[in-house]
């Protein structure tokens, strides 16, 4: 058992005194419900002071936003119960479409709003009068529960966020090193390495929610814009390395006789490099001498031309190439992490791309589309069962069920967080029960109400930091404080309390059923359809179809790819659909390559090229038409191998009369005969060791 931390216990103990602050605010100001301060407080506080400003501004923008939308459809809508309903729905599922289509923090201003207007406008359907009143309170309550927790927050001993961030980037690192050195020994899959890769791929993913928040920690911008650049780098290896691990493990099938003298050194020595700690912050900055040095070694090593013309040459060049981008990669991330922890220096960044500066995202808007549908059909049938029920306090299960939706929705599997809520509230319940029915009689002013409260608050809040508790515990806090509703005299009734809370515990065991029944796909159909997205992304790469911006189609794709690494189970299976995954993508990447070099090459090689890229488009509208990854056929393999003799006979004529046109054409033959050899390397992984049946030697 881990038992709390002292940084664990201050964060609870501040929290506590925020609450108790709001409540007594609150009580002092006589709201209508002093409680939703006290909750709030518990909503909005983060370990981390930028978090807990960043949640406060947009949850005060989402209850402002919600309680207008009440206001402003209550009265219109009131009189006719079942097209109420169908408006709430709609304004539910709009504002949560809204929410899970941004991927920052600022996703909390819709999904407040999504929830916090049927909150307001459920219970006001039996006085409509009053729903401008109520919005004013609750409004009023949850700003008083900010400004509260950002008070206390910030300056009671605040951590800031920027720590935590480079806390992350430090285990990326260390995951990234040892991904590095299993590739580079020629290994690419154990369930170890498997599982790397899904942790480098989820560092990545939650770094965009931390990051959007940084901003707000007083980080100096030019700070925030390193660590943007930082993770995307970081986002780069991945791919890159994987690039590398084809020819790679092509070139140890071979068997290290044939290898050229000093690249087994090579290898071992970027090894050592990859593994190298970080210089300590007490270091003066300097340039990275290894790198530079390894740089110079490839280079030196690199093939002439006449040796292209065989496989074995081709191999190498690729090799070496992909090798030059990975140590330019993790030199820049390398370097930004160094200048983030100093908070000084300067960077120039040695990976350079024509494909990168890309800021398109991938949103599966279908997925999304039927989450949000979802979530609004359980509010219409959660009402319509509420209105013919008849039921007093059904609103309270409406209101809940449409909370619970909404908190999972982004999920692929929400039904079992659905339930951890369902278990949450009922604790909750059961907690404020004892409070309210045998603590609470004996209170009889406010410290003393402090002194009962602060106990199981306190014991309670030291979970809140960890991951694994967070929801559970902030769920039984949160809902401790709503159900004990503590007002200013002491008005309990036993039946009330328990209609209410049962109400509250029946929507939630139906938004449990509800979305066991319609959403028991799990992540299996999220990879699927992902995996079709991208096999549709390949094809138009290969296609003769305009693309209006490259650069964020690379980076969607990149995205894509990086959504479906942690929904695939580690494995040390070299064609699970992780590992064909980052082929696909490598492939899309050699088709553009391929796409912008065949406007600049003349002679036969355009033409095979192209002759290539219409198989390859073939062949994964195939996979995508039959929903199903396919053999690739045969006769693609001839294809590659015979624009490989192409690229390098035209290559070789003109190394045979040299000008400075024909030099700028080797580069572009050079780049051409790279990505054809990642193209065959990628699409037929089981032939790492010699091209068959038509060698480019042969052909040439």
């Amino acid at each position: 058992m881990v038992y709390p931390t002292l940084r664990d216990w201050l964060f609870s103990v501040k929290t506590f005194a925020a609450a108790m602050l709001a409540l007594y605010i609150g009580l002092a100001f006589e709201l209508p419900r002093p409680y939703w301060a006290m909750a709030t407080v518990y909503i909005v506080s983060n370990p981390f002071v930028g978090a807990t400003r960043s949640k406060a501004i947009y949850r005060a923008l989402g209850t402002a936003l919600g309680a207008s939308g009440a206001v402003l459809l209550v009265p219109p809508f009131v009189e006719s119960p079942y097209l109420f309903s169908m408006v709430v729905a709609a304004w539910t599922g709009t504002m949560l479409y809204l929410a899970v289509s941004d991927r920052t923090a600022r996703s909390y201003v819709f999904m407040l709003a999504a929830y916090t207007m049927p909150i307001i406008a459920l219970p006001s359907v039996t006085n409509p009068t009053g729903v401008f009143d109520l919005a004013v309170s609750r409004t009023e309550e949850i700003i008083l529960g900010i400004v509260c927790a950002s008070i206390v927050g910030s300056a009671v001993f605040p951590s800031r966020l920027a720590p935590t961030i480079i806390e992350r980037t430090d285990a990326w690192f260390r995951d990234a090193a040892f991904y590095a050195t299993e590739t580079l020994s020629g290994r690419i899959a154990s369930s170890a390495i498997s599982g790397a890769r899904q942790r480098l791929a989820s560092t990545i993913n939650g770094l965009e929610l931390l990051l959007s928040q940084l901003a707000y920690d007083h980080t100096r911008p030019d700070v925030l814009a390193r660590a943007h650049e930082l993770r995307g780098r970081m986002q780069l290896l991945l791919p890159i390395m994987s690039s590398l691990a084809d020819p790679l493990l092509a070139l140890y099938n071979n068997g290290p006789q044939h290898w050229p003298e000093g690249l087994r050194t090579l290898i071992d020595d970027v090894i050592k490099w990859f593994n190298r700690p970080l210089p300590a912050p007490s270091e003066g900055y300097h340039a990275d001498e290894t790198a530079n040095a390894l740089r110079q070694r490839i280079a030196a090593m690199r093939p002439p031309a006449a040796a292209l013309t065989h496989w074995d040459g081709a191999l190498l060049s690729n090799a070496l190439w992909r090798l030059g981008q990975v140590i330019d990669v993790w030199q820049d991330c390398r370097s930004l992490r160094i200048i983030i922890t100093r908070e000084e220096g300067t960077w120039r960044p040695h990976f350079r791309h024509w494909r990168l500066g890309g800021t398109q995202r991938f949103y599966d808007r279908g997925m999304m589309l039927f989450a949000t549908v979802s979530a609004g059909a359980a509010v219409v049938l959660a009402c319509a069962l509420w209105i013919t029920s008849g039921w007093n306090d059904g609103a309270s299960a409406v209101t809940l069920a449409a909370v619970a939706c909404c908190f999972f929705a982004a999920l692929d599997e929400p039904a079992p967080f659905v339930f951890r809520f369902f278990l949450a509230t009922a604790v909750s319940v059961v907690a404020a029960g004892l409070y309210l029915f045998v603590v609470l009689p004996k209170v009889h002013d406010f410290p003393m109400l402090v002194i009962l409260f602060s106990a199981p608050f306190i014991l309670v809040g030291t979970l809140i930091p960890r991951p694994q508790f967070n929801m559970v515990t902030v769920l039984v806090a949160v809902n401790t404080a709503t159900f004990i509703s503590i007002q200013d005299a002491y008005d309990a009734n036993f039946l009330t309390f328990l209609n209410a809370n049962l109400a509250g515990l029946a929507g939630l065991l139906y938004a449990y059923l509800w979305t066991r029944v319609t959403r028991p796909f799990g992540a299996e159909l999220a990879a699927a359809r992902l995996l079709r997205s991208s096999w549709a992304d390949v094809a138009l790469t290969a296609s003769t179809r305009p693309i209006e911006d490259q650069r964020n189609l690379s980076a969607r794709m990149l995205d894509r790819l990086m959504q479906l690494i942690p929904r695939l189970a580690a494995t040390d299976d070299y064609r699970h659909p992780s590992i064909e995954s980052f082929r696909d993508l490598r492939i899309a990447f050699n088709a553009l390559d391929l796409r912008r070099l065949t406007r600049k090459l003349g002679g036969e090689a355009a033409g095979a090229i192209d002759h290539v890229l219409d198989g390859v488009r073939t062949y994964y509208e195939s996979c995508v038409d039959r929903r199903h990854r396919q053999p690739v056929p045969d006769s693609l393999m001839s294809s590659i191998d015979v624009a490989v003799a192409r690229v390098t006979a035209q290559g070789l004529a003109n190394a045979a009369a040299p000008t400075e046109t024909s030099q700028t054409s080797a580069r572009l033959l050079r780049d051409a005969l790279h990505a054809l050899v990642g193209l065959r390397l990628s699409l037929f992984p089981a032939t790492l060791t010699k091209p068959t049946p038509t060698e480019p030697e042969a052909a040439a």
